[in-house]
């Protein structure tokens, strides 16, 4: 499967590394924002030692690199997955502005009817971020918060990083035992 994954500005990009790592095996590119470096520096401390584990993962773009290959929908990618989504992100999203490598591929996957699966991980959420997501919903768009359970009894940090994970690869249809399933 040829997958997108974007990583976006907002709290959360352990996840992103983590759902990179999980679909290794597929044919994976990733872009990252300049505000998603940011907020790497923040979560995780070194940038560069960040962005080289991820290139082990996939062929990492820069979000400038409008030319690169997810920018077109000759290039077949099956699915976008952006994890974290901030809600600049997706309110761009949601806008048809297609600004970046980011929304420009999260546009090709709309139009050409591909599966497009959208992380936020924002909280509380107002009027607007609730509009947007409606919005995208309604054309298709899977709006998966990073909302972890505890039915599975998490007993650190990274149990609820792979539950999150897992849901993403469910909907992606990739299979995956990241957390133990409802009985």
């Amino acid at each position: 499967m040829k997958v997108i994954l974007a990583i976006t500005g907002a709290s959360g990009v352990p996840i992103g590394m983590r759902l990179a790592k999980a679909l290794r095996k597929e044919q994976l590119s990733i872009v990252v924002s300049e505000n998603a470096k940011k907020v790497i520096k923040y979560e995780v401390g070194d940038v560069k030692k960040f962005l080289a584990e991820l290139s082990k993962y996939g062929r990492l773009y820069d979000e400038a690199e409008i030319d690169a290959p997810p920018a077109s929908g000759s290039s077949l990618f099956d699915a976008m997955v952006v994890c974290p989504c901030s809600m600049k992100t997706l309110s761009a999203i949601a806008s048809g502005y297609c600004h970046n490598l980011i929304t420009r591929s999260a546009d090709v996957m709309l139009k050409e009817g591909r599966r497009l699966i959208l992380v936020p991980r924002e909280t509380p959420l107002n009027a607007i971020h609730l509009e947007n997501m409606l919005k995208l919903s309604r054309i298709g768009v899977v709006i998966l918060p990073a909302s972890p359970a505890f039915y599975h009894r998490p007993k650190k940090v990274e149990d609820m990083v792979d539950f999150i994970v897992g849901k993403i690869l469910d909907s992606l249809r990739v299979e995956n035992h990241l957390y133990k399933r409802w009985n």
